[in-house]
């Protein structure tokens, strides 16, 4: 199993996979299959061959932590549990499919419980982005206004729906995720929040 503070082969791959997703992300607002998809297979194999050494006495500890590998239930695990709540963010809250697969591959090769911290992570920095870009945007006091003509609004009618923002609306912002996952992914993997951690 590897070491947590450690650079490993399996952490580069998956770090030059979401910074090319990042900067596809960025640049084109697309996260390709073209990144993801190599990017989960590669992390299932890896974790299914490091079973198998693993299982056959075939490799040492030393090649264990240069390699990386967490298993191959861990890496199914960790690639069903991050894709699994990104389809239901796509499903209600109308995330893009790129993003989905993205965090899926992130699973997949960290598992499930640092995968799921990166996930959360992710969404904190996407979200405190989208809000510093709409306060640069409109300033703070036309924000909080807006917000709360919203919400009173949808009090009023009694309708929740009220609450989001129509397409075309200027409030409306799209979360760039393949850039705050790269930034997640460093600090966690590198253990770089201290008693921030979530997981």
């Amino acid at each position: 199993m590897f070491d947590r503070a450690g650079l490993t082969l399996s952490l580069g791959l998956l770090l030059a996979f979401v910074a090319v997703a990042a900067y596809t992300d960025l640049r084109w607002r697309m996260i390709y299959n073209a990144t993801t998809y190599p990017g989960m297979v590669i992390a299932l194999l890896i974790n299914a061959f490091g079973s198998l050494v693993e299982r056959q006495g075939w490799a040492s500890e030393q090649v264990q932590r240069v390699v990386g590998w967490i298993g191959l239930w861990p890496s199914l695990l960790g690639w069903l549990a991050c894709g699994g709540i990104l389809v239901v963010c796509f499903v209600f809250f109308h995330l893009r499919g790129g993003d989905v697969k993205l965090m899926a591959m992130i699973g997949a090769f960290l598992g499930p419980r640092e995968g799921i911290e990166v996930l959360l992570w992710t969404f904190v920095i996407a979200a405190a982005i989208a809000i510093i870009l709409l306060i640069w945007r409109f300033g703070a006091w036309q924000l909080v206004r807006q917000t709360w003509l919203r919400f009173s609004r949808a009090i009023r009618l009694r309708d929740m729906s009220q609450l989001a923002s129509p397409p075309g609306s200027p409030l409306k912002t799209m979360l760039d995720l393949a850039p705050s996952a790269l930034l997640a992914l460093i600090l966690v993997r590198f253990n770089l929040l201290g008693p921030l951690r979530i997981l």
